[in-house]
């Protein structure tokens, strides 16, 4: 009986011991980020995430606690061999999950959730395409010499033959049984975190306002676990307040269509920013660009000098803001007006896309052709479902370019893809003039993918890769609108200019900066009535209302999405990262981290303002989407 209880309590300890090594381990391998703080800081890591560490800990030790139970009755060589087999599978996995938040932390800013693993089986070769071969291969040479590290410990700790060899069957086998299943039993209090009434959470292994403090002291499996637990009961997940509150406030924070008026509001017609009621309308969503990026909004000169000169003669948007971090939210945030998600994405969810309103279902309604074009994979994140269910009538993707035009990991460049969309413009102007006029107005989305990791394009005009890759995405915009002026289609068509989300660009940026969803939207073409800055806040998920208004469309089923230009409508940005949001108005600009359960940045004329009405807006989603 002893050395079963011994053998337990090995176990839990060396899990335990593993968790806290990894911390330090984790920040040697972000040096920079950590090269400020003193030992102390590096000691508060560990001992903060000791509740997340105690928890994990418990969840691995209850099977071979039960598979002590079994050994009581049984000394069978088999029971030997599942032992290692355990073990051997839990090194793998451990040193599987530690590797990938290693990896991953650089690009992404946050611990490791379930977002890889949506990105991963939606499309393995996109979800690579940002990695270089070599650092597969290093990742896959450290997964396997950790997890022999570990192994080697579990076995030299507890798998010995002359280790197991002691536990002989005892005399009282039930006694034994009974003893072992209470140990066992008892897992369950630091599995929940002790017997209060919260429970196990990442948000526990916060204590500092230095974000990455708090990132390393995050067990990375245990966020993966708690992520994957999440993805399904969107009903529970963010229950800030009272449902009756959580309305109330909402309600304030609708479109002008959507909310109640008061008889004291006149309620003015929304500015025409365009001279025909039915311009064809083209998107270019551009990947992970920045304000950064342009000196009209305040950012650094010769970067993308095609779209500063464009800022001069079309309609900029100057406090525009991304919902989130990545293309899938920004592309439903962008084309169906519906907020982007913290904890998961719900494109990945195709029974709920179908459901969405989008821009083009809106304009199919009223008559409009449609076509998507990318020069990626557009099976990546579930996007032909959500495209197609959006109703798009069609989809030009790297499968319809030649092999010899798909040189980018992601497939054909930029520059081919403007090209292709150019070349159907140029036909279809040669049938317009045939038939004696243009027939149905036209609906078109162009989504750029170059200017994104790795930062492989054909161009070189900067030093710096980044840079000169985002550079190259502008010098392909330029080519296409200066082309694009010498065709009849013009003089009809609204080119808006938005991206999906900021990206790589400034480096190193916090998710929990405003800074990093301060993006441009622009306007431009021929149908565009005059040039003008409009200084309102707002975010991607307006885009849909705010042109549908312009078009003098309906757009009642845009629930979350407003018309920048109504003046009765509230005027505000709202983002979401993992596991935050952020609201910006006027007088407030807040960003709630909800893991942490605290307010990280609170500045403007009126603290606090916009704490509540984030959270309820937040609240709300969550109802939509389960609701989906």
């Amino acid at each position: 009986m002893k050395n079963r209880i011994l053998f337990f309590v090995k176990i839990y300890l060396l899990y335990l011991l593993l968790f806290v090594l990894q911390k330090p381990l984790f920040m040697l391998c972000y040096t920079s980020l950590y090269a400020d703080r003193s030992w102390v800081d590096w000691l508060q890591v560990m001992y903060h995430g000791l509740p997340l560490d105690r928890s994990l800990a418990g969840y691995l030790s209850v099977l071979p606690g039960l598979l002590l139970v079994v050994s009581v009755w049984t000394s069978a060589s088999w029971l030997r061999r599942l032992f290692q087999f355990y073990f051997g599978t839990v090194a793998l996995l451990l040193s599987l999950i530690l590797t990938v938040n290693i990896g991953l932390y650089a690009f992404w800013g946050f611990p490791l959730d379930a977002t890889p693993l949506f990105y991963f089986f939606s499309s393995p070769k996109d979800a690579v395409a940002s990695v270089s071969v070599w650092m597969v291969i290093g990742g896959v040479l450290a997964v396997l010499f950790y997890a022999l590290l570990v192994y080697a410990l579990f076995h030299a700790c507890l798998l010995r033959p002359s280790m197991t060899s002691r536990m002989k069957l005892p005399y009282h086998p039930l006694r034994v049984s009974l003893l072992l299943l209470l140990f066992t039993g008892l897992l369950f209090i630091p599995i929940r975190g002790g017997l209060t009434v919260s429970t196990m959470n990442v948000g526990q292994a916060y204590f500092s306002d230095n974000l990455r403090l708090n990132h390393a002291a995050v067990n990375p499996a245990f966020s993966l676990m708690e992520s994957l637990s999440k993805q399904k009961d969107f009903s529970k997940q963010y229950r800030f307040m009272e449902p009756d509150e959580a309305d109330s406030l909402f309600v304030m924070m609708q479109d002008a269509s959507l909310c109640p008026q008061t008889d004291s509001v006149a309620v003015e017609p929304t500015d025409t920013l365009f001279t025909t009621s039915r311009p064809d309308i083209l998107f270019v969503i551009l990947e992970s660009f920045s304000s950064r990026l342009l000196t009209a909004l305040g950012g650094e000169p010769n970067i993308a000098p095609c779209l500063d000169s464009l800022c001069h003669e079309g309609v900029l948007f100057t406090r525009f803001y991304a919902n989130s971090f990545r293309t899938d939210r920004g592309l439903v945030s962008v084309l169906s007006g519906y907020p982007a998600q913290p904890t998961t994405s719900i494109m990945k969810y195709p029974r709920k896309t179908q459901h969405l309103p989008s821009i083009c279902g809106a304009l199919r309604k009223a008559g409009y052709s449609s076509r998507y074009y990318y020069g990626g994979d557009a099976d990546f994140t579930n996007m032909r479902s959500y495209l197609m269910s959006s109703g798009f009538e069609s989809i030009v993707s790297d499968v319809d370019f030649p092999v010899s035009e798909r040189l980018s990991k992601w497939g054909a460049h930029d520059h081919l893809v403007f090209a292709r969309l150019l070349d159907e413009l140029k036909k279809e102007a040669d049938d317009d003039a045939t038939d004696a006029g243009r027939t149905r107005p036209a609906f078109r989305v162009l989504q750029t993918s170059s200017s994104h990791e790795p930062y492989e394009v054909p161009y070189r005009r900067l030093q710096n890769d980044r840079l000169n890759a985002f550079a190259y995405a502008d010098s392909c915009v330029g080519s296409f609108i200066r082309a694009f002026r010498k065709l009849p289609q013009w003089q009809h068509t609204v080119v808006v200019l938005v991206p999906d989300h900021l990206g790589c660009y400034p480096e190193g940026i916090s998710n929990l900066t405003f800074e990093r969803y301060q993006i441009p939207l622009l306007m431009v073409g021929g149908a565009i009535r005059n040039p003008r800055r409009i200084d309102v806040c707002g975010s991607q998920h307006d885009l849909a209302a705010t042109l549908l208004a312009q078009l003098g469309l309906p757009h009642n089923e845009f629930r979350f999405s407003k018309d920048m230009l109504h003046p009765v409508s509230p005027h505000f940005a709202f983002f979401t990262v993992p596991d935050a949001f952020g609201m910006v108005t006027d007088s407030n600009r807040v960003i709630y981290d909800c893991q942490a359960g605290q307010t990280v940045l609170d500045e403007g004329t009126n603290p606090g303002e916009n704490l509540l009405r984030g959270m309820a807006y937040l609240q709300k989603l969550y109802d939509d989407l389960a609701a989906r």
